[in-house]
């Protein structure tokens, strides 16, 4: 049985110039491309035809920096993403995630990174390597598979973790030889790279020279690295140099997360990095990198404290946080020297927007900023974050204001660029992207700034991320290619989703499939869970299926 999509204005993902086009599925594949009208729609087996007249048909789009590791599993509908038209997702990022994992570590990765995913009661752990991971994506739950189809990086903080716990320090031969293990063997079971997130802890604590001989593992199995790196604020310009360096060094494919310039001292100097990358790009270095179309970026309240004073874990950060000593140097990062966590640069309270607690109590506070409740409360903003952070035990999540209309729009025109929406899905009011991300860019910068041409557009969200991840007959609208399509009306499509109410279905997306399967019809979910976990093959194409280990 087959599907005919009809008289559509085919955008195919290559950024070659539109076209009208008829387009049939059958089963999980796109089965045949050809000319607006050729198709016969009274042809046996064909199920439904589609009407696409004033329509786009585009491959759907993938998201380069998702953290929805935990709850495509727990919140399996997942209409945040599939109402925005993604249907592949790139999890494990910023170097915190599930797998691989023993018992204690993820213990600590749970409390860790509750802010971005939650940790739902009663929900069962019952994986511990990358393997064990994407094949529990694989097997859901009696529904059906995931919504999206997922691919995955090893988390280089997670690892860490399970080698040498969440304190500082320097590893052994022994230790770095376990290391390089666990990402080897990450890899074989089908990670397609490794990530770091080098403002949090523990990653943050490795050296140049340990993330270089990770590197090098992930380059001799063909993958790439896909840093949260050093700063994104105090030298920026020094840290993206330290991740271009590395990687031409070691021989690795480079992805840069979330590349953005923020605060004050980087207004404008967006094009000082594209320089940096361009250099290393005719210089043979392999680089992309993904962005979110907004200003503000989003993490946890605690990813401002130093990172002396996160070793070894939420107890040990939630002792110093009530010694009265360890307090004051924390202030002292915080407030004078310019916090490692927050970048280097100093805590400006009125930017730090208090976005999910864990803690009812705390519950007011939710879209305030810190600043503003110091100022109710007559009380200082140090101490307010201080509060915050005992009585939430470090789950609260923020929105953090210090981004640059100017360099976002340079930077998403970049020949390397590509589009992620690092969506954080819970919280009380989590950020727009997690819903408008992939609509923002074809309505307000494609269509009304017309900083992008339509199929430019389309091809940063598809065929371009489809290459980095290597994605095996994925990622184009050709004959033979997985039917994952998303159908939108260019005059209408626009993200509706906003700061203070973030979980609005996007408009103008009629239509999803995922594996040839409806997961958007006539604008509503269908519930269908035909997603898959991507897996990188030794013939270092990423595909469905098991690998062969």
């Amino acid at each position: 049985m087959s599907i005919l999509i009809s008289n559509a204005t085919l955008v195919d993902g290559t950024g070659s110039e539109r076209r009208a086009a008829d387009v049939v599925v059958e089963g999980t594949a796109i089965a045949a491309v050809t000319a607006a009208g050729e198709a016969d729609p009274s042809a046996p087996g064909t199920e439904r035809v589609i009407d696409a007249s004033g329509l786009v048909l585009a491959p759907g789009f993938i998201d380069m920096h998702a953290h929805s590791d935990l709850q495509l599993l727990a919140e399996p509908g997942h209409y945040a993403k599939l109402s925005q038209g993604v249907t592949t997702e790139l999890l494990g990022q910023d170097g915190l995630s599930y797998a691989p994992v023993d018992t204690p570590t993820l213990e600590g990765i749970r409390q860790k990174i509750a802010g971005w995913n939650d940790d739902p009661q009663g929900f069962a752990y019952d994986w511990r390597s990358v393997g064990e991971y994407l094949d529990r994506l694989d097997a859901a739950g009696p529904c059906g598979r995931i919504a999206t189809n997922a691919a995955y990086l090893v988390p280089q903080g997670t690892v860490r973790a399970m080698v040498m716990g969440f304190a500082e320090g320097t590893p052994t031969a022994a230790q770095m030889e376990q290391m390089e293990d666990a990402v080897r063997t990450g890899l074989v079971e089908g990670a397609v790279g490794m990530s770091s997130g080098l403002t949090y802890t523990p990653g943050m604590y490795a050296d140049t020279e340990e993330l270089a001989a990770l590197c090098r593992v992930v380059a001799e199995h063909g993958g790439f690295y896909a840093p949260h790196h050093r700063s994104y604020g105090k030298n920026a310009l020094a840290a993206y140099a330290e991740m271009i360096g590395l990687c031409r060094d070691s021989g690795c494919a480079l992805h840069l997360s979330h590349a953005t310039m923020n605060f004050a001292e980087n207004k404008g100097r967006a094009g000082e990095l594209l320089a940096l990358i361009d250099e290393a790009l005719d210089d043979g270095v392999d680089i992309t990198l993904d962005t979110y179309p907004y200003l503000p970026g989003a993490t946890t309240l605690s990813a401002i404290l130093p990172s002396w004073a996160s070793s070894g874990g939420t107890a040990q950060t939630l002792q110093r946080l009530a010694d009265p000593a360890s307090l004051e140097r924390i202030r002292k990062d915080v407030e004078v020297n310019g916090s490692d966590g927050c970048h280097g640069v100093v805590a400006e309270w009125d930017t730090l927007e208090i976005s999910g607690v864990r803690n009812p109590a705390l519950g007011g506070f939710v879209g305030r900023t810190i600043a503003a409740i110091a100022a109710e409360s007559d009380t200082a903003p140090f101490d307010v974050f201080v509060h915050i952070l005992r009585a939430d035990s470090l789950g609260t999540g923020i929105l953090q204001h210090v981004g640059h209309e100017e360099n976002v729009r340079t930077i998403m025109t970049h020949r390397s660029h590509t589009g992620g929406s690092d969506g954080i899905l819970v919280g009380d009011k989590p950020h727009p992207r997690s819903w408008g991300t992939f609509p923002r860019y074809l309505s307000r910068y494609c269509r009304e700034l017309g900083l992008l041409t339509l199929e430019e557009t389309v091809h940063h969200l598809t065929g371009r991320p489809a290459a980095r991840l290597k994605l095996d007959r994925r990622g184009l609208v050709r004959p033979g290619w997985a039917a994952d399509l998303v159908l939108f009306d260019p005059r209408t499509i626009a993200d509706r989703a906003t700061f203070d109410q973030p979980r609005q279905p996007a408009a103008g997306i009629p239509y999803v499939f995922v594996n040839g399967t409806a997961a958007i019809d006539g604008g509503k979910p269908t519930g269908a869970r035909a997603g898959r976990a991507l897996r990188r093959h030794p013939d270092g194409k990423t595909r469905i299926g098991k690998t062969s280990i």
